[in-house]
């Protein structure tokens, strides 16, 4: 059992928004909760009863609910959650309306702003009028090719209030990537910026987003919004107008929120494409609000005196997820730029100026930092910091180490996991429990997630696939251009009928916590032996020599592809080289620590590892480079050029 790390303590626990839900469900229902363990299972049980319960508890804002919470819900997918509910998204996000800080914003040490709640009110008003007046209406796309700016999030909930749909890319893609991306959707209205900034640097991105405009026949208005420089020259953009301009007409009034299902769309997310184009993943504004809620204010105790704070760009699942915080009465902080300024210190520095209690970050990052030697604890106040959140990949047990050693001791360090593919989360943090060395804490409320053997049999302390076998209300509500949902079905469903597979491989501990080995495609399977990828990495990026490392497994040999053998490649600290000394010391290092079965193959070093622009490493595309098979949308990545470093390499050929 893997020890207790953190404690909440019981006046903490008896404080906390959990703890008042629980009893307010047990007034309710006139039943006994004494632990979280019996919230979950009621949950799951009664899932009418406890979405019913979030949505009074969290005060969700509606021109009606209905009677009915679950229509069909043996089906999935199918299931139709409130379907006589009509509501707005963006009326719920911006219930506040006072002078308090809405919105605060850091972009690298460059520009800093600050956007009251009643000031984004305002501000929303006026450019959802301005998007009506340029003909958009329920259901028109509108684009956002963005940084991580208040602008992005003011243009999201314009567009909400009207019943559009929102979608978003980061500039740091390239033109191809986004039309990848927004070519399928065929948005009305694109915003863009001129640039960003990025370690100190000033990227212009004006001829790319002529590029993209040139290119997306759909649109109708491209809305330049100003960032590196006060007046962009925009004349080279086909239907160009900047923001301030498109704005102008417009002053602030009550804004028209439309009524809406509770199923309509929201939001178009992508997957990362990696292996062909882009999966357009539409989610609904009454699923995602009523499940940010549901995370936001139980899971992680979020209140209105909270300071939020998730790194990530408008490119990445976690900005739709920060941007709800608002629904929950707190402030919201943004960063966009490089998270290593300052020596690795800015993000510490925007906590401690900026009174952060709640900081979101990527297991990654928490890695790069113990690989820095950082030690926030020693050179920050962090004062107000009561929760770290990291996602992304799985949270080594060492990386739990360090939090604790080197960030604080009184810390709710809540690894979590979800995706795209449901915009929030199937395993999270809680207030009422202990955190476990190298384990999310619980399974989330309403979420009936199991782990299958290969043959589909729940199981516990065993690794297998991470399921759920009910409904839940952020499900997506399809994809794009799938009229028949034949590809929805296939990307979720295929494996076992009637259940989400959702490919993560996992394991559901003794006492309800859940440990994540990699992704399920990516598992290695040495003469039959299912090892997940994780495991490994914790593994060798202890060894203070590996900066980071991928793993993929190779047919081996090539005329018997049905087994593989295990290829590990390493980034090395600059300057050393992976001589026969330090490649003896990683095997004994894995042997010793894992299993011999856990031992590459073959052990090569490479100057860089491929990524994701989320920062998730790329094993698929790798294992594809590898066995000379096409990586169909290079676009996808961060630095595609990494992946010639794994071509024809001399070292696999025996």
């Amino acid at each position: 059992m893997n020890p207790v790390l953190w404690q909440p303590s019981a006046a903490a626990a008896a404080a906390s928004n959990m703890a008042a839900f629980m009893r307010a469900v047990e007034l309710e229902n006139a039943i006994r909760i004494p632990d979280y363990a019996a919230l979950y299972d009621w949950s799951i049980r009664e899932p009418e009863r406890f979405w019913r319960a979030v949505w009074t508890f969290c005060g969700v804002i509606a021109g009606q609910h209905g009677e009915v919470v679950l229509e069909h819900g043996e089906r999935m997918p199918g299931a139709r959650w409130f379907p006589q509910a009509r509501l707005n998204f963006a009326e719920n996000l911006l219930r506040r309306k006072d002078n308090r800080n809405a919105i605060v914003f850091w972009g690298e040490d460059r520009v800093k702003g600050r956007v009251s709640f009643a000031e984004l009110h305002h501000e929303v008003s006026r450019l959802a009028q301005a998007l009506r007046a340029a003909g958009v209406t329920a259901g028109d796309r509108v684009a956002g090719y963005l940084p991580n700016l208040p602008g992005a999030v003011i243009a999201m909930l314009a567009t909400a209030s009207i019943g559009a749909v929102w979608s978003s890319c980061s500039p740091d893609f390239g033109a191809q990537g986004v039309l990848d991306r927004f070519g399928q959707i065929g948005p009305k209205v694109l915003f863009g910026a001129d640039g960003y900034f990025y370690n100190g640097k000033t990227i212009d991105v004006t001829e790319r987003l002529a590029e993209i405009a040139h290119n997306l026949p759909s649109v109708e208005k491209v809305v330049v919004v100003p960032y590196t420089r006060c007046d962009p020259v925009i004349g080279g953009i086909p239907k160009a107008v900047s923001v301030h301009d498109f704005m102008a007409p417009f002053s602030a009034r009550a804004i028209e929120f439309e009524q809406l299902p509770f199923d309509h769309p929201l939001y178009i997310l992508y997957s990362s494409g990696t292996t062909g184009a882009p999966k357009c993943i539409v989610h609904g504004a009454g699923g995602t609000l009523l499940q940010h809620l549901k995370e936001h204010v139980l899971h992680v105790d979020i209140g209105r005196k909270d300071r939020m704070f998730y790194f990530t760009t408008c490119g990445w699942m976690m900005w739709n997820w920060l941007a709800s915080g608002l629904a929950a009465g707190c402030a919201i902080l943004l960063y966009d730029g490089s998270p290593f300024l300052r020596g690795g210190n800015i993000l510490f520095d925007f906590a401690d100026a900026e009174g952060m209690t709640i900081f979101g970050t990527s297991a990654k990052f928490i890695d790069a930092l113990a690989k820095a030697g950082l030690k926030p604890a020693q050179t920050h106040q962090l004062g107000a910091l009561r929760a770290m959140l990291s996602t992304g990949s799985p949270l080594a047990p060492e990386g739990f180490d360090y939090v604790y050693e080197n960030v604080k001791r009184d810390l709710n360090l809540a690894s979590i996991s979800g995706g795209t593919d449901i915009i929030s989360t199937f395993v999270i943090g809680n207030p009422l429990l202990p955190v476990r060395r190298g384990e999310i804490q619980c399974r989330s409320l309403g979420m009936k997630v199991e782990v299958f053997d290969e043959d589909g049999r729940p199981v516990r302390g065993e690794k297998g696939e991470l399921v759920c076998t009910a409904p839940f209300p952020s499900m997506p509500i399809g994809f794009w251009n799938d009229a028949d949902g034949g590809k929805y079905r296939a990307a979720y469903f295929e494996k076992f009928p009637g259940v989400w597979c959702h490919g993560d491989y996992v394991e559901l501990t003794a006492h309800d916590g859940m440990i994540i080995y990699g992704r399920s495609d990516a598992v290695l399977n040495p003469g039959g032996v299912r090892i997940g990828t994780a495991e490994i990495y914790r593994q060798v990026e202890q060894l203070d020599e590996v900066v980071e490392s991928m793993v993929i497994a190779q047919d081996w040999p090539p005329q018997r592809p049905s087994d593989v053998r295990i290829v590990l490649f390493v980034r090395l600290r600059e300057g050393l080289t992976l001589d026969p000394a330090l490649d003896d010391k990683i095997r004994r290092h894995i042997r010793d620590n894992a299993t011999p079965r856990h031992v590459p193959a073959r052990i090569v070093q490479v100057a860089d590892i491929p990524r994701t622009r989320s920062g998730k490493i790329v094993e698929l595309a790798v294992r594809h480079v590898v066995h000379g098979r096409p990586v169909k949308n290079l676009e996808a990545l961060a630095n595609p050029e990494a992946l010639e470093l794994f071509r024809n390499r001399a070292e696999l050929s025996s």
